[in-house]
């Protein structure tokens, strides 16, 4: 295997920073890794435009190269040629502007974040040009695609024809084999990481004095989230006189903005609720410190930087045995742990940290030597290095296995 110098990777994500996002970050904070490792990185930034900009009138492709603290990040967008949607050939054109980055730079390792977009163009580029392709499952893209008949097929292909799979949760990874299970033996599954958080240097939190326990959560609220049951558990604890406030840090994404407006009056909170709204991340981060209880109530969620944030702020935790969450925290120890979509169950923990600011102190401090020791940056790090390492020489026993008159061509590239 050639020296990791001399090696160009591109990966491609739907965001990435200054875009708000968790993908994002997770891309922002590997890619750092991998530059650090001594790759060449860029970043592919696209995803298939919404029916609201093809209103805006239209364009020719665009792609926006910057540098950002190392990195070469290329924003793609593809042409519009219509306002009808159903006229556009939008997946098509990222990929023939994919192409041309390729024959560009002549990447050695091509890595995709999310499976119908930018995992199946990458895959397909791949197959194409004779790059290995790792994909990394997140989380929501596996739990959309399975009961997507249009994208179910899609899905398996992209699976079985990548080089190596990445989950960050074994049950992602299990789910995953269920439908492709030729990824038993190329894929691996481990958690997200966090840089240590100086939460005394963030500054004041964008929000006034709150009543009672500070119950609260962290993120863009969406189906997922499951912040129904958090809402019908805090009406449960007012309703028994308990003195708490529920604070949501984030908002919910305008596509269900109707159910949550609904659900938030259905719930009766009252001023015992406060949503932020969209904030920058030293400000939500500002937030964890108003917080008494963290809560990830999620259905389906990875592995959620949210709950590493909480985890580093020294935050009681009360979770959901839901993919990363459930295999991170460990009931009784560093958290209490409740069955998705039990409101009450999730009442019942809720009012137990609420009467109990000791084991809330307790969970919180062993929440905080967990993180630091299992979930620091360079563990991370070093499966990332492995991977890589793996993938490369699979790929250079490839080359060097062709049959003595085998010719092989040289990929394509600009000169």
């Amino acid at each position: 295997m050639r020296a990791a110098m001399s090696l160009k990777v591109c990966i491609a994500t739907l965001e990435f920073p200054p875009d708000v996002g968790g993908v994002g970050e997770s891309v922002h904070r590997i890619a750092h890794f991998l530059r650090d490792l001594g790759y060449e990185v860029h970043i592919a930034v696209f995803r298939s435009e919404p029916k609201a900009v093809l209103s805006q009138g239209p364009r020719r492709a665009q792609c926006l190269t910057t540098e950002q603290d190392g990195l070469s990040v290329h924003r793609l967008k593809p042409p519009i040629r219509s306002a009808d949607a159903s006229k556009q050939e939008m997946l098509s054109d990222l990929y023939f502007q994919l192409c041309a980055l390729h024959r560009r730079y002549s990447f050695d390792v091509l890595h995709a974040f999310f499976l119908s977009e930018t995992g199946y163009l990458f895959t397909l580029l791949g197959r194409e040009y004779g790059v290995p392709v790792i994909n990394s499952i997140r989380g929501s893209d596996i739990h959309k695609h399975m009961f997507s008949p249009l994208l179910h097929a899609q899905m398996v292909w992209t699976l079985e024809n990548s080089a190596w799979v990445t989950f960050v949760s074994r049950d992602l990874q299990s789910r995953a084999a269920l439908f492709a299970p030729a990824i038993r033996d190329k894929s691996s599954a481990f958690w997200n990481s966090i840089d240590p958080v100086r939460f005394e240097h963030v500054g004041d939190p964008p929000v006034p004095p709150l009543s009672g326990t500070v119950i609260g959560s962290v993120g863009r609220f969406r189906d997922k989230k499951g912040i129904e049951f958090l809402l019908d558990a805090c009406g449960r604890l007012l309703a028994e006189s308990l003195d708490v406030t529920l604070l949501l840090v984030g908002d919910f994404v305008p596509k269900e903005a109707a159910y949550w407006q609904l659900e938030v009056e259905n719930a009766g909170l009252g001023d015992r609720l406060v949503v932020t709204g969209l904030l920058p991340r030293e400000q939500a981060l500002a937030c964890y410190a108003l917080l008494d209880i963290f809560v990830i109530p999620s259905l389906h969620d990875g592995c959620p930087n949210a709950l590493l944030e909480a985890m580093t702020a020294g935050r009681a935790i009360v979770g959901t045995r839901a993919d990363a969450i459930g295999e991170i925290l460990d009931h009784e120890r560093d958290a209490l742990l409740v069955p998705p979509c039990d409101s009450e169950a999730l009442a019942a923990a809720l009012g137990r940290l609420v009467a109990s600011p000791d084991l809330r102190r307790q969970l919180g401090e062993a929440a905080r030597y967990k993180v630091s020791e299992w979930l620091a940056p360079w563990i991370e790090q070093q499966h990332w290095s492995e991977i890589y390492r793996h993938v490369l020489q699979q790929t250079d026993a490839a080359a060097h296995s062709l049959p003595a008159t085998a010719v092989e061509l040289p990929l394509a590239a600009d000169h």
